[in-house]
């Protein structure tokens, strides 16, 4: 039968039939087979190993989001409700078209308010500082013409009423209009600086077909 022998020096095994009379015979019946001696290298490799799998199984506990909060649909449903506003300059274009600014504001805010965080220019030579009322509807400076959307504004107040007196009625005090409420839609149209402008245009011809509504 075979037999087991140890080396204690170098932690290896080796298994054979031989007859333990002589060295040489030794040499010649050892039957030679494959075999794995750990490491400390193979130890550290192991290690790394288990250390990498636990931070994956810790990564995949963070839940993630459903498909259905993923799809365009969803994101449209949670959009509020928008007015869209189109914004005429007094002052056209070189090639003598309109220029027109775009806007989509939530209803509910001051015609004044909505103009001027999106940059639309309401005072013409009074916007420096003391040269209007900041919105107290005192001066009469942001006066606007209303060419489409009336229904949606807030009726004229006692202020605009004693300052538009001799105005045309579809002139409004910015600083003193609310646009719709916050479930507000549809299209408002608005001519900036009235005062100034010198010429007449037809809106129909300028605005994007998703900013025209149907009258009826």
């Amino acid at each position: 039968m075979g037999s087991l022998q140890f080396n204690s020096s170098s932690s290896c095994c080796c298994y054979g039939n031989f007859a333990p009379s002589s060295s040489s015979s030794l040499h010649q019946n050892i039957i030679p087979f494959s075999f794995f001696v750990p490491t400390k290298r193979s130890l550290l490799s192991s290690s790394s190993s288990r250390t990498a799998t636990t931070r994956i199984r810790a990564v995949s506990t963070v839940p993630e989001s459903s498909p259905e909060q993923a799809t365009p649909a969803a994101a449209e449903a949670t959009e509020p409700p928008l007015v869209n506003l189109a914004f005429v300059h007094s002052v056209l274009m070189p090639d003598g078209t309109p220029d027109v600014h775009m806007r989509r504001a939530i209803g509910g805010q001051k015609l004044r308010d909505i103009m001027l965080d999106s940059n639309i220019e309401l005072y013409g030579p009074y916007a420096r500082p003391l040269l209007n009322c900041a919105g107290g509807g005192t001066c009469a400076t942001c006066m606007v013409e209303v060419i489409q959307g009336k229904e949606l504004l807030s009726p004229r107040t006692d202020k605009e009423t004693e300052k538009l007196k001799k105005k045309p009625k579809n002139w409004r005090l910015a600083c003193q209009t609310t646009v719709g409420e916050p479930d507000s839609t549809g299209l408002v149209v608005i001519q900036q600086l009235p005062e100034w402008k010198g010429h007449e245009w037809g809106y129909e011809k300028v605005l994007p077909p998703e900013f025209m509504v149907d009258d009826e």
